[in-house]
């Protein structure tokens, strides 16, 4: 059993930066790939980026590619999304998910553990 819990989100103007963190419980946390996805009102959830157990490959979606940075430290069990040059539309809930494999995928339905999210908000 993993536990996931996020912290960093808030609010923003247009072209600030925020980093996430997401820790997680258990000793096993090298075994899993990480991901951040998030979910707009009214939107589905979106794969955003994710990172191999090893930290060696990284994965990022088009709109957040250059902007947006993913990390992990496996020795404090916490993963990072450092996010520069923030726009409105980046605007949502941003939630990590762990997969009990080495790679990255972007659908949300094969990662195993969900954190409770945190809310992104950019103002313009």
């Amino acid at each position: 059993q993993v536990q996931l819990v996020e912290s960093g989100g808030g609010l923003v103007q247009a072209g600030g930066s925020l980093r996430l963190s997401c820790a997680a419980s258990g000793r096993t946390f090298s075994s899993y790939a990480m991901g951040w996805f998030r979910q707009a009102l009214g939107n589905e959830r979106e794969f955003v980026a994710g990172i191999s157990w090893s930290g060696a490959f990284t994965k990022y979606e088009d709109s957040v590619k250059g902007r947006f940075t993913i990390s992990r430290d496996n020795a404090k069990n916490t993963v990072y999304l450092q996010m520069n040059s923030l726009k409105p539309e980046d605007t949502a809930v941003y939630s990590c998910a762990a997969r009990k494999d080495e790679m990255v995928i972007t659908t949300p339905g094969g990662y195993d553990y969900w954190g409770q999210g945190t809310q992104v908000t950019v103002s313009s």
